[in-house]
């Protein structure tokens, strides 16, 4: 039996994606569904990335730090990062670009944080993208330049500066591990 066909495929839409049950992502019209509960070293990890984030951001009021919030890029595909900041206004949903986003890995949505969201993301003009890894205690930093992410570096004790607005912010990954 040979592989499915892409035309044969569903292709959901926003309105379809308000009616599913549990946590999903959409991609292009396909439903990707979010992995269970993330483990508790994910959740970890995850706060203390938002606590930083929204107090090095604190003092700018344009700039809103949130988890898990969804990210309505077009019709057919809306994301959940695990951790955004965003510094445009914003009503109920987020339908335009963040500034910054954190994904914190792990083995069932490294493929797609890895890949298609890496694509999307740098395609939409996310200026910082941050993949972080628990398991081995360090983020990959990409930043956008002339339209494409390029890697700023591994940090894993180490402080890199976002300049977002005319702000310019240390994070220190050291606290993120804790």
């Amino acid at each position: 039996m040979g592989a499915v066909k892409l035309e044969y495929l569903p292709n959901y839409t926003y309105a379809d994606y308000l009616q599913f049950e549990g946590e999903w992502e959409l991609i292009d019209g396909v439903a990707y569904a979010m992995a269970p509960a993330p483990i508790i070293t994910h959740q970890i990890v995850s706060k203390h990335i938002l606590k930083q984030l929204d107090s090095l951001f604190e003092n700018c009021s344009e700039c809103l730090v949130v988890h898990e919030a969804d990210w309505q890029i077009a019709d057919d595909t809306v994301v959940r990062p695990d951790v955004l900041m965003i510094c445009k206004p914003v009503d109920e949903h987020i339908i335009k670009t963040p500034e910054i986003i954190f994904e914190v890995v792990s083995p069932s949505t490294a493929k797609r944080d890895e890949r298609q969201k890496f694509e999307l993301y740098e395609q939409e003009g996310v200026l910082y993208y941050a993949l972080v890894y628990p398991k081995m205690r360090v983020a990959k930093v990409y930043r956008l330049h002339e339209g494409r992410f390029i890697k700023a570096g591994d940090f894993e004790e180490e402080t890199y500066s976002f300049k977002v607005k005319g702000c310019q912010k240390g994070f220190d990954f050291s606290k993120i591990w804790r």
